[in-house]
């Protein structure tokens, strides 16, 4: 079994340096996929009220054998539940359905900026941490904006923020305010959405054959490397083994390079206006 490096957050836990994404996995795929990940040497799975899966991949882990307190839960905060109160039902029944005493990471899914609420969310889920309950709390695609606003409304500032993050989106001005912050940077789609676009791109492909790996392996270092943290999905025991054997080679700086030097767009939302309810 792969023994995965961790990152200390800022408020003093650990986070794994590579985690299993679970979207848009159902409760029936979610089960197994957990089961085997945790089998293979995951230890931090992700998951999330809107994907409608949270009680299968509760289900994984509690099938998994491996001890309750080794796993790192992180589940996230749907849109149509900002706001304080709102926050702290939303939570419970995140809870609920992972079956679950705490939740190790809860986020902020999307920030909302025209509802106007996650400073609210926020500090419910600041009280939820110290209620115990929580053991961090973070965002995901929240930009420095959103994220200074947090700051100076309640003085707690996330320890991850999760964003979209990929040779063709590196986010290096974003990453570079989270380290300025202490704030970990968690991948989404590290991938590159389905894969396909990137895994084949010429560049990534020729650093791969150079280092005797899968392209999908020299992307998921190409993140380990710049210190951020990726969640690849998969539902595959081969592909998530594969996923995790990233800590046994390195990329040079000119392949770091080649694999950052892509033509660069956003696949997903904008943080400013993707509304998700």
């Amino acid at each position: 079994m792969i023994s995965i490096p961790t990152h200390r957050l800022n408020d003093g836990t650990a986070l794994p340096a590579v985690g299993l994404g679970t979207w848009p996995m159902s409760d029936a795929q979610a089960e197994p996929a957990v089961r085997e990940a945790l089998s293979a040497g995951y230890r931090l799975v992700d998951t999330a009220t809107n994907y409608r899966n949270e009680t299968g991949v509760g289900r994984g882990i509690a099938s998994s054998g491996v001890p309750r307190e080794e796993v790192v839960v992180t589940t996230k905060l749907p849109g149509r539940h900002h706001g304080y109160e709102e926050t702290l039902a939303s939570f419970e029944e995140s809870r609920r359905r992972l079956g679950v005493e705490y939740v190790d990471l809860y986020l902020i899914h999307w920030p909302l900026p025209r509802v106007g609420k996650y400073v609210d969310s926020w500090r419910a889920m600041v009280k939820l941490r110290e209620d115990g309950l929580v053991r961090s709390i973070g965002v995901s695609n929240f930009t420095p904006e959103h994220i200074g606003r947090l700051e100076a409304e309640t003085g707690v500032l996330p320890s991850v923020n999760q964003i979209e993050l990929h040779p063709l989106f590196p986010q290096d001005e974003l990453r570079a305010f989270h380290a300025g912050k202490g704030i970990v940077t968690e991948s989404w789609s590290p991938l590159g959405r389905d894969g396909g676009l990137l895994l084949t791109d010429p560049a990534v492909v020729s650093v791969a054959e150079a280092l005797g790996v899968t392209p999908a392996r020299a992307v998921l270092r190409w993140h380990v490397q710049l210190g951020a943290v990726p969640i690849p999905k998969s539902a595959d025991p081969g592909r998530q083994r594969d996923n995790l054997d990233v800590f046994g080679f390195e990329l040079d700086d000119a392949q770091m390079s080649a694999l950052s030097n892509r033509a660069h767009r956003r696949l997903g939302g904008d943080p400013e206006s993707h509304e998700e309810f």
